[in-house]
C-alpha cells in the first residue's frame, strides 16, 4: 500500500506507542509504523494506493472502522448493501430494517426521539420518526441534502431514509453514549466527564464543523449547534447531529437569510436582529457551547432567589484577568491541564465577539485547540462589558415563569444588553 498524503509525524519509540497514540484520538483516521517512524492521519485519507506484491515502495496502513462496518464471521454469506442517498435501494433495505426491529427503547438522536432497532446482520440503528406535520418535510429535506451526502467521522452518519406520504423516517448508526448534555449537565445520573475527555470532544465538534463550512463542496451552516445535538459513540468520539435548520451555501455566496430559528441561548446577535447569517452563526453556537464544557452546567442557572446567573459574563470577566482555573466544574476537583483550560476559555471568548467579523473560523479554532496557532487574549463582547462595568455579571435578570427554567438557556441577555447600553 503506498501511503496517504499529509501524514502528520509523532515522536514516539516503538509501533505499540504509535497504535495507543491513534487509540487514543477518535479523531485520527489511520496510522503506520516503519523505519521512519509513527505517523497518523488526520480527516480524508488522499493518494492512497494499491500496490502489486512485487513493489518494494508498499507500507502497512492501519485505518479505523466503526464497529458497524467491521464484518461479522457468521454472516460472511450475506451482503450488506449500503445506503446510497437517493436510491431506490436504500428505501426497500430500510422498509425491511423496519420489519425486524428487535428492540423498540426510546433513545434521543439530537432533540428528537428515536427508537433503536437492528438490522439483518444485526448492525444496531436508530431510526428518527419525524412528528411535526409542518416541519417535518422542511427538516426530512434538510437532513437528506445536507448529511446525507457527506461523510466525516464527527458528523452523524445517515444510513437511509424513508418517506412515504406523510411519514419521514431518518436511520442512523446508534449513538450508545446518547447526547453530549446528559454527560455534562447531569453528572448525578451518569458518570462525569473527565478533562481530556471534554477536550477531545471540543476538538472533535471543530473538526466537524470545519468540514461542513470549508471542505464540503458546498458550504452547509448547521444552524443549531448545542449540546443536545452532539452525539457520543462508545468511545465518547463525538458526532455532530440532528441537521433539520441546517443551510446549504454555494461558494459563490456567504450568506443565507433563513426564518427558522436554532435554540435560544446559542443564538447569535446578527441572527436574532434578523439580518442573513453566515458560517460565524455557528461559530457564536459553539463559544458558548464551550463555557458549558467549562462548567458543566446550563449557561443560565435560576438561583435560591429566583434569580438567573449567567456564566459567560463572568468566564469572560476572569479570561481577561483572573484564575482560570475557578471556572472549572467543581465535579472535576481541579483535575485538568491549566494551558488547555486557558486556550478553551480564550477561544470561547473569541467565539462569541458581538462583530462576526472578530470571530475566529472553525479552521482556525481546530489549530487553536491543537496547539498549531496561539490565541491571544480576547476583548470581554461589549455585550457582556455592560454588566462587568455594572458589576452585575453574576446575576442580572429574573425569568418571567417557573417553566422557562426547564428549557434551554436563555438568550435574554442580548436584548438586556442592548436596551442597557442605549
Amino acid at each position: 500500500m503506498e501511503l496517504p498524503v499529509s501524514p502528520k509525524p509523532v515522536r514516539v519509540g516503538s509501533a505499540a506507542e504509535c497504535e495507543s497514540t491513534w487509540l487514543d484520538d477518535c479523531s485520527c483516521t489511520a496510522y503506520a509504523f516503519d523505519s521512519n517512524g509513527c505517523s497518523i492521519w488526520l480527516g480524508d485519507l488522499l493518494n492512497l494506493k494499491q500496490l502489486s506484491e512485487e513493489d518494494g515502495r508498499g507500507k502497512t496502513l492501519y485505518i479505523r472502522l466503526a464497529a458497524s462496518e467491521i464484518s461479522n464471521a457468521k454472516n460472511k454469506k450475506g451482503i450488506v448493501i449500503r445506503a446510497v442517498v437517493g436510491s431506490a435501494a436504500v428505501v426497500i433495505l430500510i422498509g425491511f430494517a423496519l420489519v425486524v426491529i428487535r428492540r423498540w427503547q426510546m433513545t434521543s438522536v439530537g432533540a428528537a426521539k428515536a427508537v433503536e432497532g437492528k438490522l439483518p446482520d444485526s448492525t444496531v440503528i436508530a431510526v428518527k420518526k419525524l412528528e411535526s406535520i409542518s416541519q417535518g418535510e422542511k427538516q426530512f429535506r434538510a437532513e437528506v441534502s445536507t448529511i446525507g451526502t457527506i461523510k466525516h467521522v464527527n458528523l452523524v452518519r445517515l444510513r437511509g431514509f424513508c418517506s412515504e406520504g406523510k411519514k419521514k423516517l431518518l436511520v442512523y448508526d446508534y449513538m450508545s453514549n446518547g447526547s453530549l448534555d446528559s454527560h455534562l449537565f447531569h453528572g448525578k445520573d451518569s458518570k462525569v466527564l473527565d478533562w481530556k475527555t471534554r477536550y477531545q470532544i471540543a476538538l472533535g465538534i471543530a473538526r466537524g464543523l470545519a468540514y461542513l463550512h470549508e471542505k464540503c463542496r458546498e458550504c452547509i451552516i448547521h444552524c443549531d449547534i448545542k449540546p443536545e445535538n452532539i452525539l457520543l459513540e462508545a468511545l465518547f468520539c463525538p458526532k455532530v447531529a440532528d441537521f433539520g435548520l441546517a443551510k446549504v451555501v454555494g461558494r459563490e455566496f456567504s450568506r443565507v437569510l433563513t426564518t427558522m430559528r436554532g435554540t435560544r441561548g446559542y443564538l447569535a446577535p446578527e441572527w436574532i436582529s434578523g439580518v442573513a447569517i453566515t458560517t460565524k452563526a455557528d461559530v457564536y453556537s459553539y463559544g458558548m457551547m464551550l463555557f458549558e464544557f467549562l462548567s458543566g452546567r446550563r449557561n443560565s442557572e435560576h438561583s435560591e432567589d429566583g434569580k438567573v446567573k449567567f456564566f459567560p459574563t463572568w468566564a469572560a470577566s476572569v479570561t481577561a484577568g483572573g484564575d482560570i482555573l475557578s471556572l472549572l466544574d467543581h465535579r472535576l476537583e481541579g483535575n485538568a491541564n491549566a494551558e488547555e483550560v486557558t486556550r478553551i476559555c480564550g477561544v470561547a471568548c473569541w467565539c462569541i465577539q458581538d462583530d462576526e467579523n472578530h470571530r475566529p473560523s472553525m479552521g482556525q479554532v481546530v489549530q487553536i485547540l491543537e496547539g498549531v496557532l496561539d490565541v491571544n487574549l480576547p476583548p470581554i463582547p461589549r455585550s457582556l462589558q455592560v454588566f462587568v462595568d455594572n458589576q452585575e455579571h453574576i446575576v442580572f435578570f429574573t425569568e418571567s415563569s417557573q417553566s422557562q427554567s426547564s428549557q434551554a438557556p436563555s438568550n435574554s441577555f442580548a436584548a438586556s444588553s442592548q436596551a442597557r447600553s442605549s
